[in-house]
C-alpha cells in the first residue's frame, strides 16, 4: 500500500475491505424500488436508518413492507432522526410498532440538550440479513419517488448496493447507532461477515460529531489530486480550509468541477453556495447548476483512482456536527461509473461563467454559459423530459428570486437583523407592556424547556443507576 493510502486510512479511521461488489444506482425511484425489493426478500433481519421518513405515499409503501416482514417473523428495526422526521405523525410509528417493528427515534429534541440536539443522525442505510446493504444520500419521501404521470421527475440522488465483507462493517455501524438511541442489540444476533462476492475494496467511513473524518479525507484528496476533482453536492458551503483546498487545486491546473442544484429546497443555502462562485471561477474551476429537479447526491471523483458516495454534504453541519456514513473506493470501477454519471448530469446543467461588463469598470458577473464545453461531447446530451415543478420547488424558486432581488446573502442577513432590532425597539417605545410580555413569555418558555431537559436527564441517570 502506498503512503497516500496509509494517510487516507488515518484520515478516515477506516481500512480498505476487499472482496465486494458495488452497484451504482443514479435514479432515485429505482433506488427506492431496489430497497423495497431487498426488504421484501428479507429472511432474518432488516436494519434501516435514515434522516427523513415521510408519512406520504412513499413512506406508506415502506411502512407496509416493514410491517409485512415483521408479521412474518423477521426482526425489523427502524432508526430515524427525530428532527428530520418532525413532520411525520405519531400514528405512523404506532402502526409500525403494532405490526411488530422496533422503532427508535435518534436525538429527541426535548431530551437531548441544547448542544447534543444540534448533532443529527444524517445517515442513510439499509442492511438486510447481514448480507446485502444500500448506502447513499436517499431519504424516504415522494420527492425521491417523483410522479411521472403528474410531470414531476424524482430528485437526482445516488445510492450504492453492496454485497461482500463490507456489509458487516455497515451493519456494525448501524448497531453502534442503535445502541446510542437505546438498549444495544442482543449479542447472540451477531452474524459472520459475508463471503467475498466481487473485486472492489472499499472503506466504510463513519462520521461522528467533532471527528471530521470525511472532512479530512476530502481535504486530503483535494491536496493530492493531479488531474481531476469532480464533486456533486446538494448543500455545498465548504469550511474555509476546504474551500481553499478547492481553489488551490484549480489554480494548480487540476480539472475542478462542481455540480450543484439549480433549484434547492433550502434557498438560503443556495445563496451562500453562490457566494463562493466568483473566487472558484477566477481560480479556473468550472461550476454547473442542474436544470432538472433538486440534486441531492453527495459524490466525489478524484483523478482516476478515488470515488466517494455517502450522506455527507460539504458544509460545517455535515462535516463536523452530524453522524454520517460514507463509502470510499480506491482503484475501482466505481470511479469510472461516477465520472460517466457526472458527465451525463453536466449535459443536463448550465455552466456558470464570468463575463466582464462592457460599459462600466465593475467586477464581472455570473452568467450561464451559452456554449457546450467539448468535454460534454463524451456523453450525448439526452433530451431532458419536461419537468413539472412541485409546489415545494416553485416556492423555493420564488424565494430565491426574492432574495436575489434584495441583494447578496451578507446584505440580506444584515438588513434583516437591523430591521428586526428596529421593530423591537419601536414596539418597546410605543407598546412597552405588550412587547415586554411577549419577551417574558419567550424567556419563560425557554426556561421551561431547559428545566424539562434537566429533569429528563436526571431521571435517565437515576434509571441507569437503578439498572
Amino acid at each position: 500500500m502506498n503512503p497516500f493510502s496509509h494517510a487516507l486510512d488515518r484520515a478516515t479511521g477506516a481500512r480498505p475491505i476487499p472482496g465486494n461488489l458495488v452497484r451504482h444506482i443514479a435514479i432515485s425511484s429505482d433506488a427506492l424500488d431496489a430497497m423495497l425489493e431487498m426488504i421484501a426478500n428479507a429472511e432474518r433481519t432488516v436494519h434501516f436508518e435514515n434522516y427523513i421518513i415521510r408519512d406520504d405515499a412513499t413512506g406508506r409503501r415502506f411502512g407496509a413492507a416493514w410491517s409485512e416482514r415483521a408479521r412474518a417473523g423477521v426482526r425489523v428495526r427502524i432508526l430515524y432522526d427525530a428532527f428530520g422526521c418532525h413532520g411525520t405523525g405519531r400514528a405512523y410509528w404506532r402502526e409500525l410498532r403494532s405490526a411488530g417493528v422496533e422503532v427508535r427515534p435518534f436525538g429527541p429534541i426535548w431530551t437531548s440538550g441544547p448542544i447534543a440536539a444540534l448533532s443529527r443522525d444524517h445517515r442513510k442505510l439499509l442492511v438486510v440479513d447481514g448480507e446485502k446493504a444500500m448506502i447513499g444520500g436517499l431519504c424516504v419521501g415522494d420527492e425521491w419517488a417523483g410522479n411521472l404521470a403528474a410531470g414531476r421527475a424524482p430528485w437526482r440522488d445516488t445510492m450504492l448496493a453492496v454485497c461482500g465483507p463490507a456489509v458487516a462493517a455497515l451493519e456494525a455501524a448501524f448497531v453502534r447507532m442503535w445502541a446510542r438511541a437505546g438498549r444495544p442489540l442482543p449479542e447472540d444476533e451477531t452474524t459472520p461477515a459475508p463471503e467475498e462476492c466481487g473485486p472492489s475494496a472499499v472503506r466504510v467511513v463513519e462520521g461522528f460529531p467533532g471527528q471530521s473524518r470525511i472532512y479530512r479525507a476530502v481535504q486530503l484528496l483535494a491536496a493530492a489530486v493531479t488531474e481531476r476533482l469532480w464533486i456533486t453536492d446538494a448543500y455545498l458551503v465548504a469550511p474555509p480550509p476546504l474551500f481553499a483546498a478547492f481553489v488551490d487545486a484549480a489554480r494548480s491546473g487540476v480539472d475542478v468541477r462542481l455540480l450543484l442544484p439549480g433549484t434547492s429546497d433550502i434557498p438560503i443555502v443556495r445563496i451562500f453556495t453562490r457566494g463562493g462562485y466568483r473566487e472558484l471561477l477566477h481560480a479556473g474551476a468550472r461550476i454547473f447548476e442542474y436544470r432538472g429537479p433538486m440534486v441531492h447526491a453527495k459524490t466525489l471523483v478524484a483523478d482516476h483512482e478515488w470515488a466517494r458516495v455517502g450522506s455527507s454534504n460539504l458544509n460545517v453541519s455535515s462535516l463536523l456536527g452530524n453522524y454520517e456514513l460514507d463509502l470510499v473506493a480506491e482503484h475501482d470501477g466505481l470511479t469510472a461509473t461516477l465520472a460517466t454519471q457526472f458527465l451525463h448530469d453536466m449535459a443536463q446543467s448550465r455552466e456558470i461563467v464570468l463575463m466582464a461588463r462592457r460599459r462600466l469598470r465593475l467586477p464581472p458577473r455570473l452568467v450561464a454559459a451559452a456554449a457546450v464545453h467539448p468535454a460534454q461531447a463524451l456523453v450525448p446530451p439526452a433530451a431532458a423530459p419536461p419537468h413539472k415543478r412541485s409546489l415545494r420547488e416553485r416556492r423555493a424558486i420564488a424565494a430565491v428570486a426574492l432574495l436575489q432581488v434584495a441583494g447578496g446573502a451578507r446584505r440580506m442577513l444584515a438588513g434583516a437583523a437591523a430591521a428586526a432590532f428596529l421593530i423591537v425597539g419601536v414596539w418597546l417605545i410605543f407598546f412597552p407592556i405588550v412587547t415586554s410580555t411577549v419577551l417574558a413569555v419567550g424567556a419563560l418558555a425557554t426556561s421551561f424547556w431547559l428545566a424539562g431537559f434537566a429533569f429528563a436527564r436526571r431521571r435517565r441517570r437515576r434509571e441507569s443507576d437503578v439498572r
